[in-house]
């Protein structure tokens, strides 16, 4: 569970299943879904048990992860490796056999922009989070393709959503634990903001930009004008905790933008699927 981060995974799984349930019509195909989720979900396992091998040396050096598997050596880097890569495999084949193509090159792209892209930007570039949001972004999209059979102006939609919605939450993080991203040479944008500016205003920049994403569906006719509503005030909420962080830039309030962008996430999917036209 800890290699596979397992609350990652299921962050996976969930918009995957949002995607799904948005671009599906009539009865469900639950073979079709559980092809679905399974595909992605063990793509995803195997994407971060990859990144967790790639990284064992740094994460030994960080407080945060020096406890996980590898850097603990609690589990041997050559399992850890053939482990990665069956789950991977195994996701891939069962999304283009069972589910269709395009999904499955869909997977493949995440998890070779996460492993083999983002992973070793982290120590060269503070643009890493930037490309990082993308395979963060893609299972929902995932899901969408899965059911429709193609990408389209809601599945576009809906990886934006994931994507502003991880900026914030990601530069929380870094703030939160920038000591430890120094420590491991990562080259993270609140490592060089010593005093927190650049960073939180960044993630109040996102934040708006996700207040605007999420209105789209309405915009667009997949959801109703009760889901604008409630998209406007969880935005605006989400928004104002950004700005608490952008005027006092204390671990108080990073953890608290942190927080809002946890409970923000499943309340937007939700309103998404219950508001869905």
């Amino acid at each position: 569970m800890e290699l596979v981060k397992a609350r990652l995974s299921l962050l996976v799984l969930l918009t995957t299943l949002v995607g799904f349930l948005l671009g599906w019509n009539g009865p469900i195909d639950y073979v079709l879904l559980s092809a679905t989720l399974i595909g992605t979900a063990l793509s995803a396992c195997g994407a971060s048990a990859l990144n967790q091998w790639w990284e064992r040396s740094f994460d030994a050096l960080m407080k945060r992860t020096k406890d996980r598997p590898l850097p603990a050596k609690r589990l041997h880097p050559r399992d850890a490796l053939l482990f990665a890569f069956f789950c991977f495999l195994f996701g891939t084949a069962l999304l283009a056999l069972f589910v269709n193509l395009l999904s499955a090159v869909l997977a493949v792209t995440t998890v070779v922009i996460y492993v083999v892209m983002y992973t070793p930007m982290k120590r060269y570039s503070t643009l890493n989070t930037l490309l990082g949001a993308v395979p963060g972004a893609l299972p929902p999209l995932i899901g969408w393709t899965a059911a429709t059979g193609s990408v389209g102006l809601v599945g576009i939609v809906l990886f934006l959503i994931l994507w502003f919605w991880q900026m914030p939450h990601f530069l929380a993080i870094a703030w939160l634990y920038r000591e430890d991203y120094a420590a491991a040479g990562f080259r993270m944008l609140s490592v060089d903001d010593p005093d927190g500016v650049i960073t939180s205003r960044q993630a109040l920049l996102y934040s708006l930009g996700l207040l605007a994403v999420s209105l789209l569906p309405t915009l667009i006719g997949i959801t109703t004008l009760l889901y604008f509503v409630v998209a406007f005030i969880l935005g605006g909420l989400f928004a104002l905790a950004a700005l608490f962080f952008a005027l006092n830039r204390t671990k108080k309030n990073a953890r608290r933008l942190f927080f809002a962008s946890i409970i923000y996430l499943p309340l937007i999917l939700g309103a998404v699927l219950f508001c869905k036209v």
